[in-house]
């Protein structure tokens, strides 16, 4: 036989149990116990060797099985021939009690499966129910059928023959082959909370109650129950076959000796019975009450067993997911950690080049040729900024919002500006149409959507040759809607479902005309779905494409703090521990013909906070001795007017948190770097309407 009907143990099962002989001694004491039944009390109260040998035949592999078979068989034709049964018992009984053993090994495997796992409650059953009853039924009805034909017995001495073969041998296969079962894989249930001090308790509680209920006549048969609950409740398997075990033989020895509730109970008398004597007669009350017992202990006990290990399994499992989890948050804060590195390595460099191409890009004694190279290197430099923003914002995934209060004016011609410079150089027209509610002031995530806005108009304006790319914008309510149309080629329809995976691009060959990493729609639908909106394709074709951005935005009333400032008249203190950078930034703020004062590190700036009048302070947050965010807290904390100072951060730290950080220290608006003309003055724009919004706060 092969699969579930395979009738003997896999030879490759792991090994479990005692010793073969160990069977075989077992049942020889089983024999050896019904003989002396027999003989001393001309009853036999049950037949526990057919369930020594079903547990050997299931537990051992296909040799050893056999060969224990077959010991047992002969075991069995010598004490029958001892007892001296007459024929053709004398041979029949033992082959019955081997083919039970092999009906009953059979359709346990098939029911139960090849393992046996008697943990489970269902396994139990099916194993009382679905193969040792029928096991038990065939062969005492073949031994009951063989009786009548021999024996002058009537049908109810047939009756009560079959009904006491049945529950006698039932008896020992139900209590006996799941006991030697589960103590053959004890080290299954070993629980580090179960102390021997409680075995020993709970057995002693059910050894006593045994011994005192069947020491009596008083009918407290119902008390047994009890203590075998609890052992159900508080022992493993093993040990509440143990328990069992121990009640069987306290109450099967003293009911054999005329004590206990079932030698005092009445039974009806029935003629065709009446040369049995009171005892066999009693046998079905005591019978009913071990098979109660067995089927509603042992389930129980498998039940409970089975809830500790899911429990067990829960735990170990939950403390795995933690430890992932663990390792997961880890390398999250090392990624974060990295990214945030190296936008900052690489910011400070390209912050030199892309702002000395932007003031050289202003002068006007450079020749033809030095201003085409100028707008080369700024045009370079601003292409290897947003390539760090692409990589950046599909790096951080979906970190919380940052509700703040922005200029939506300001911030839509500030995300789409270089793109328009970068279609007029290529001779395409690019174009912003603004349908805003009055003030324009909204309040949002500004750098989602900042992002979101750029990589729509960089993608119009790369696939837009000639013709134009223009942007609509309307406000209505707390809905942002932006149209993003172009004049390119359009999407091919075969990309069109790729269109906004990430790193999906329409045209991976070596011959494609346009470049691009492929994460500008992907990062911009990204951007869009956290502001409560989404980026879809409106409609393409070869005459152009229109992309759609929605978001929500709520609006807000227009202030006094609203007026945009004037960079001519302000005083400023740059501070900053490199001199490319102070330089650069002293260039631009001078060139709105305003005066600039540089400090090296955040201890020189807050001693010229302390000793000067400025208008605004352009901090930089990695800084020797004393760093941006410190010095910003000790500004904050001054008792002077100086305290409430507007301070700018330009670092090269662009992550959300960075930002984050800066606004929690007390500055009232972050630029990353590189730094240009444009983005310089929106952001100052922004911090004084930071400021004056502060301003009022404390005021109320």
């Amino acid at each position: 036989m092969s699969g579930r009907w395979r009738a003997f143990r896999h030879e490759a099962g792991q090994e479990a149990g005692p010793h073969s002989a160990v069977y075989v001694l077992l049942f020889a004491l089983c024999l050896l116990l019904g003989h002396w039944s027999a003989t001393t009390f001309q009853a036999v109260i049950a037949w526990p060797a057919n369930g020594v040998m079903l547990a050997a035949f299931l537990q051992l592999p296909r040799r050893r099985a056999a060969l224990v078979l077959a010991l047992c068989f002969g075991l069995n034709l010598i004490s029958a021939a001892v007892r001296g049964d007459v024929a053709p018992f004398v041979w029949m009984n033992p082959l019955l009690n081997l083919v039970q053993v092999l009906t009953a090994g059979v359709l346990a495997r098939r029911l139960c499966g090849a393992a046996l796992d008697m943990r489970r409650p269902r396994r139990v059953v099916l194993f009382v129910l679905g193969a040792a009853a029928p096991a038990v039924a065939l062969t005492s009805t073949i031994g009951v059928v063989v009786a009548l034909t021999v024996r002058d017995y009537s049908l109810v001495r047939a009756v009560f023959a079959w009904r006491h073969l049945f529950a006698m041998e039932l008896l020992g296969l139900v209590i006996v082959t799941p006991s030697l079962l589960l103590l053959a894989r004890a080290h299954r249930f070993r629980q580090a909370s179960q102390s021997p001090v409680e075995i020993a308790a709970v057995l002693g509680l059910v050894t006593v109650t045994a011994l005192w209920i069947f020491t009596q006549s008083a009918p407290f048969l119902f008390l047994m129950f009890p203590p075998l609950m609890l052992a159900a409740f508080r022992l493993s398997p093993p040990w509440m076959a143990v328990a069992l075990i121990l009640t069987t033989a306290i109450s099967g020895l003293l009911t054999l000796t005329g004590h206990g509730p079932i030698s005092a109970s009445s039974v009806p008398y029935v003629n065709e019975l009446a040369g049995l004597s009171q005892r066999m007669r009693q046998m079905p009350l005591y019978y009913g009450f071990l098979l109660v017992a067995a089927m509603t202990a042992l389930p129980i006990s498998a039940m409970i067993a089975e809830r500790r290990s899911f429990i067990a399994r829960l735990a170990r499992r939950t403390a795995t997911a933690l430890e992932q989890r663990r390792r997961a948050e880890a390398a999250d804060a090392v990624k974060s950690r990295f990214l945030a590195l190296m936008s900052h390595e690489m910011r400070t460099p390209l912050n030199g080049v892309s702002g000395y191409a932007d003031l050289l890009s202003r002068r006007g004694d450079l020749s033809p040729e030095a201003k085409v190279q100028v707008a080369a290197i700024r045009s370079s430099g601003e292409s290897m900024l947003t390539l760090i923003d692409d990589v950046l914002d599909l790096s951080r995934g979906d970190e919380p919002l940052c509700q703040e209060p922005f200029d939506l004016v300001a911030l839509i011609h500030d995300a789409v500006a270089l793109e328009a410079d970068a279609a007029r150089a290529k001779g395409v027209g690019f174009h912003v149409e603004l349908d805003l509610q009055p003030g324009g002031r909204v309040v949002g995530d500004g750098r989602r959507l900042r992002g979101a806005l750029r990589h729509l108009a960089s993608n119009a304006v790369k696939f837009t040759d000639q013709g134009e790319v223009r942007v609509r914008a309307t406000h209505v309510g707390d809905t942002l809607k932006v149209e993003v149309s172009d004049t390119g080629c359009g999407v091919a329809e075969a990309f069109v479902p790729r269109l906004f995976e990430p790193f999906a691009q329409s045209d991976d060959s070596l011959r494609r005309r346009h470049g691009g990493a492929g994460v500008g729609l992907p990062a911009a639908k990204r951007h869009a779905r956290r502001l409560g909106g989404d980026v879809v394709l409106g409609s393409t074709s070869s005459a152009g494409s229109v992309f759609i951005l929605t978001a929500r935005l709520e609006p807000l009333e227009p202030t006094v703090a609203d007026v945009p400032a004037d960079p001519s008249v302000l005083r400023a203190l740059i501070v900053d521990d490199h001199a490319v950078n102070r330089q650069m930034l002293r260039l631009m703020i001078e060139a709105a013909g305003c005066a600039a004062v540089e400090a090296t590190d955040g201890l020189e700036a807050l001693e010229k906070v302390q000793a000067e009048t400025f208008d605004l302070v352009l901090m930089d947050v990695r800084m020797p001795r004393l760093d941006g965010l410190e010095a910003t807290r000790r500004i904050r904390a001054l008792t002077s007017t100086a305290s409430e100072t507007p301070i700018l951060a330009v670092t090269a730290d662009a992550m959300p948190e960075d930002a984050a950080r800066c606004l929690a220290a007390g500055m009232d608006a972050h630029l990353a770097k590189p730094v240009t003309y444009e983005r310089l003055y929106a952001a100052i724009d922004q911090t004084f309407r930071a400021a004056a919004d502060r301003e009022q706060v404390h005021a109320a």
